[in-house]
């Protein structure tokens, strides 16, 4: 069966050198967005806004598949307002 790895890139990379064995990409690509969101979730205070997130996932080979990415941007209906005093 093969292996896949899930890398993490958010600021500093975070290599997966275990790997999981499953049958095919498509259940590696499934597996990578279950963990994202297990791993956002848990560091959801920490992440910063204009703070990238990326999940890689490799083969064993090391050649990547695919990846995940995630920017956190604040829109502008969350910014506060700024007034000056006359």
């Amino acid at each position: 069966m093969p292996r896949y790895f899930f890398h993490i890139h958010d600021g500093y990379s975070a290599m997966d050198t275990v790997g999981t064995e499953l049958p095919d990409w498509q259940t590696a690509r499934r597996e990578a967005i279950r963990l994202a969101g297990m791993v956002l979730a848990d560091e959801a205070d920490r992440l910063l806004l204009g703070e990238e997130w990326r999940m890689e996932v490799t083969d064993a080979g090391g050649l990547t598949l695919f990846q995940l990415d995630f920017c956190f941007t604040e829109a502008s209906a969350t910014k506060k307002a700024t007034f000056k005093a006359t």
